[in-house]
């Protein structure tokens, strides 16, 4: 089959070449690629960080839609010809992946193979860290940074969904302007304002209840700040760096609870438990018009490496998907 090889010379340069096909066991089927996705640990990957866990494939991609193609001997929930879009470990930029029958959510009548492989990643990500994670509950007010991502997107989405209130940060005036029509209550120009600033008056001094951060240390002390009594803030990701001083007594004076979250490293069974609940609770938002993908940029496989540039440049909004067949 062919994949997007990462060049062995440390340059990090892509390629569209020839690799092994993966080799699938009695629970798996092999699906035949159809779109997959970009996200940022696909490019950190690309530079040599991020490895994926061991045994997983080497290829870059973290999710994948299309048909499957065969089954082993011991599935009975998916069979040839199904439409399915999957979370994975690695593997995605490629013709062909291997996943285990249980990972394998049906894609909905009316979303296209592009659309589809713009949800695992980013919904996955949005709904454990949101929904499993911090237990929001309706009504709760959640500020969810970098708002225009792949993940933020999603986040805005299901935040609504779940009859809480969405806050976004993001860095230009029409991605606010895009967050707010998607659904957000209120929208924050990281650039032009302290975020905490504008939560407290946001909130008349209270603070949110959920804060969903994917810049790290930096942020490390507003967000704290930005936290009401009981208040969740769960780090996802890292871009900030990963050192920070805190105020230890606000943590102690207002019971609030920092959470680390990867969803990668998880084990098969938990990427299960997860796929199961998501199944049932996120995915008919996407049959009743709740929630839909939202997709920035297609690019052919072969422009992986420019489609890696766009997003690492913060172009988008939402998904940049990256079409095989």
């Amino acid at each position: 089959m062919k994949a997007i090889l990462i060049k062995g010379d440390g340059s990090g340069d892509l390629s569209w070449g020839e690799a092994p096909a993966p080799s699938a066991g009695p629970n798996d089927v092999t699906v035949d690629v159809h779109a997959t996705a970009v996200n940022r640990a696909d490019l950190l990957q690309r530079r040599g960080f991020y490895p994926p866990p061991p045994g997983e494939s080497e290829i870059l991609g973290l999710e994948a839609a299309g048909v499957v193609a065969s089954v082993g001997v011991k599935v009975t929930k998916v069979k040839v010809g199904d439409r399915v879009c999957c979370l994975l470990a690695g593997g995605g930029y490629a013709e062909q992946i291997v996943v285990n029958e249980a990972m394998a959510l049906a894609i909905p009548a009316g979303l296209d193979f592009v659309q589809a492989a713009a949800i695992p990643e980013a919904f996955y990500t949005a709904f454990v860290n949101i929904v499993q994670e911090a237990s929001l509950a309706a009504g709760e007010r959640v500020l969810i940074h970098a708002g225009a991502s792949g993940v933020g997107t999603a986040a805005i989405q299901l935040v609504k969904a779940r009859g809480a209130v969405a806050y976004v940060t993001a860095g230009s005036a029409d991605k606010l302007a895009r967050c707010a029509a998607l659904g957000a209550d209120a929208s924050i120009n990281y650039k032009e304002e302290r975020f905490s600033e504008r939560v407290a008056a946001l909130t008349e001094g209270q603070g949110v209840d959920v804060i969903l951060d994917c810049i790290g240390g930096s942020y490390l002390e507003d967000n704290v700040a930005s936290l009401r009594s009981r208040g969740r803030l769960v780090i996802i990701g890292l871009m900030g760096g990963t050192k920070a001083e805190v105020n230890l007594g606000l943590l102690v004076s207002r019971r609030l609870r920092v959470l680390g979250s990867v969803l990668r490293t998880r084990s098969l069974a938990e990427k299960v438990a997860i796929t199961d609940a998501f199944r049932a609770e996120v995915m008919p938002l996407f049959a009743s018009g709740a929630c839909r993908p939202i997709v920035d940029a297609v690019h052919p496989i072969a422009d992986a490496a420019a489609a890696h540039e766009y997003v690492a440049a913060n172009k988008n909004f939402g998904k940049v998907v990256l079409q095989i067949r």
